[in-house]
């Protein structure tokens, strides 16, 4: 079951990485021309997009150690 919950963690961690960025991508291209308030509008985006990529990338190295922690726990007999 705790492999399964990390496995599902990992996969949500992974599709955000992934998606996110493409969304926003894909929301650019739709948007096209750009005013002066709508290019520092764009560079604020961008600028929460990175901060958010940041972020995910940063859980997703805390969940992969908290999934090795684990399972050196079990390999070696331990119980919770």
């Amino acid at each position: 079951m705790e492999e399964f919950m990390g496995l599902m963690i990992g996969l949500v961690a992974v599709l955000l990485i992934f998606g996110g960025p493409i969304f926003l991508i894909a929301l650019a291209i739709l948007k096209g021309g750009k005013t002066k308030k709508g290019q520092s509008m764009e560079a604020e985006e961008a600028r929460k997009a990175q901060e958010i990529y940041q972020g995910i990338t940063r859980m997703e190295e805390r969940i992969e150690a908290l999934e090795t922690i684990i399972l050196e726990h079990e390999r070696k007999g331990g119980t919770r």
